[in-house]
C-alpha cells in the first residue's frame, strides 16, 4: 500500500511540476498556447452600442439581438484580434450591444467597420414623363447568402457576384421573369450605383453589381456583404480605450498580487501549523501550477476580474488543508497514532470540504450564467479554482500525509 501511494505522490508532484513548466511566461509552453489577456491587460477598446429597436416588433426582439450579436461577431473576428469579447447589455429599458477589442491597433477602422450597414436594395425604375421614381421590389441584402470580387472582363473594372438564397433565388427569378425589358436600380446604402435593363429571367440566384468601385471598395462590400447586413441599426454610445501601458502594468500588479497573496499564506500555514504546514505549501503550490495550466488549455481570456477570483480561491485553497489539519490534531488528543489520527483526521473532514465547496461551484455557476461578461470572467477562474483546489486536497495533501505518517522519522509535527 505505501508503495502505491508513494508512486501515486510521485506522479502528482510530476504532474504538478509539468503544469508549472507549460504556465511559465517564458517557457515552452508559451510558444505552444500563449496567454490570452482580456483588454484590461493587454490594453484595448471597450465600445458601447445602443440597438435601435424601434421597428421592431416585440415577439422579434430577442431573435433580432441574437441576429446583431452574431454579426457583429463575425465582423469583429476579421479584425484578427485574440480573443473578442461581443455581448448583449441591459441599461434600463434600453439593450445595448457591447464589444471588448483587446490590443487592436487601428480602432478607428475597427469602430467604422462595426457600424456600418450595407443596405443593398434592388428597385424597379418608374419613369414618369420626365421624372424618374424608383418602387421597391422587396428584393434586399437580406436574401444575399456570399459575395466575392470579379472584374469586367472588358473594362477591367471591379464588379461584386452575389448570391442569393433558395428564397432570394426564387424572389429574384419570378421578378426578372415578369420585368423583362425593364430597368432595376441597385441602392447600397440609399445611393443608387447602378441602372440596368432585364435582358432576360435571371433564376439562377446570382446577380452582379456594377458600380463605380475601387478594388477596395469592392471588397469592402464583399466583406461585410458576407458578414450579413444589420438586422438592426446601431450607434456608438461610449468608447473607452486603455493603452497597452496601462495594460501592462495592470497585469503587472495582478501578477505581484497573486505571488504576494501565495506567500503570505504559505507563511501562515507554516508558522502555525510547523512541518504540517510545509505539506499545505506544497499542495498550495500544485494548486497554482495545476489550475493556472487549466486556465490556459481551457483558453481563458484572463482580465483583472478574473485574476480577483484566481487570487480568492489561493486563500481558499488551503480552507481543505485547515480543516483537515485541526481534524488530525483534535484526533491525537483523543489518543489516537500520528497514521490513525491522519486517516481519521481527513475522513472526518470530508463532508466539510465537499458540502463548502459544492456551495461555492453552485454560486460560481449561478454567477456565470445569470451576469455580465465582466462578472463572467470572476465566475468562471472561481469554479476552475475551486474544482482544483478539491483534486489537490483529495490527492496531493492526503497522500503525503499518508506516506509521511507511516515512516516514524518522517512523522510531522502537529
Amino acid at each position: 500500500m505505501k508503495k502505491n501511494q508513494g508512486f501515486y505522490l510521485t506522479l502528482v508532484v510530476l504532474l504538478a511540476v509539468a503544469a508549472g513548466i507549460f504556465v511559465y511566461p517564458q517557457g515552452y509552453g508559451a510558444r505552444w498556447l500563449p496567454w490570452r489577456l482580456g483588454l484590461d491587460l493587454q490594453g484595448g477598446s471597450h465600445l458601447v452600442y445602443k440597438v435601435d429597436l424601434a421597428s421592431v416588433a416585440d415577439s422579434n426582439r430577442d431573435s433580432v439581438l441574437n441576429g446583431l450579436r452574431d454579426v457583429i461577431e463575425r465582423r469583429v473576428n476579421l479584425f484578427g484580434v485574440s480573443e473578442p469579447q461581443v455581448y448583449l447589455a441591459k441599461e434600463g429599458n434600453q439593450d445595448n450591444l457591447v464589444v471588448d477589442l483587446a490590443g487592436i491597433k487601428d480602432i478607428s477602422a475597427a469602430i467604422e467597420q462595426i457600424g456600418e450597414t450595407p443596405t443593398l436594395e434592388f428597385m424597379t425604375v418608374v419613369l414618369n414623363g420626365t421624372t424618374t421614381g424608383f418602387a421597391p421590389t422587396g428584393i434586399t441584402g437580406q436574401y444575399v447568402t456570399g459575395a466575392q470580387v470579379s472584374f469586367n472582363p472588358t473594362t477591367q473594372v471591379p464588379v461584386v457576384l452575389i448570391d442569393f438564397n433558395s428564397e432570394g433565388a426564387k424572389l429574384f427569378g419570378e421578378y426578372t421573369t415578369a420585368n423583362v425589358g425593364a430597368q432595376v436600380a441597385t441602392f447600397l446604402d440609399g445611393r443608387l450605383i447602378q441602372t440596368a435593363v432585364i435582358q432576360e429571367p435571371i433564376t439562377d440566384g446570382n446577380a452582379q453589381i456594377s458600380g463605380d468601385f475601387t478594388v477596395k471598395e469592392a471588397q469592402d462590400l464583399v466583406q461585410n456583404l458576407n458578414a450579413g447586413a444589420l438586422p438592426a441599426p446601431i450607434t456608438l454610445v461610449n468608447q473607452n480605450t486603455t493603452s497597452a501601458t496601462l495594460g501592462q502594468e495592470a497585469l503587472r500588479d495582478a501578477i505581484k498580487a497573486g505571488i504576494l497573496g501565495t506567500l503570505l499564506v504559505m507563511l501562515f500555514m507554516i508558522i502555525y501549523y510547523r512541518s504540517l504546514g510545509i505539506f499545505a505549501t506544497i499542495a498550495l503550490v500544485a494548486y497554482v501550477a495545476l489550475t493556472l495550466a487549466v486556465f490556459k488549455l481551457v483558453s481563458i481570456t484572463m482580465t483583472l476580474a478574473g485574476v480577483a477570483g484566481f487570487v480568492l480561491t489561493i486563500g481558499m485553497a488551503v480552507d481543505a488543508n485547515i480543516l483537515i489539519f485541526e481534524r488530525v490534531k483534535e484526533e491525537m488528543k483523543r489518543g489516537l497514532s500520528r497514521a490513525g489520527a491522519m486517516h481519521e483526521g481527513f475522513r472526518h473532514a470530508w463532508p466539510s470540504i465537499r458540502d463548502s465547496n459544492t456551495s461555492t461551484i453552485i454560486t460560481s455557476v449561478i454567477l456565470y450564467f445569470f451576469t455580465s461578461s465582466f462578472v463572467q470572467g470572476f465566475a468562471l477562474t472561481l469554479f476552475i479554482g475551486v474544482v482544483v483546489s478539491m483534486f489537490t486536497a483529495i490527492t496531493l495533501t492526503r497522500l503525503m500525509l499518508d506516506v509521511f505518517a507511516q515512516d516514524p522519522k518522517k512523522k510531522p509535527n502537529a
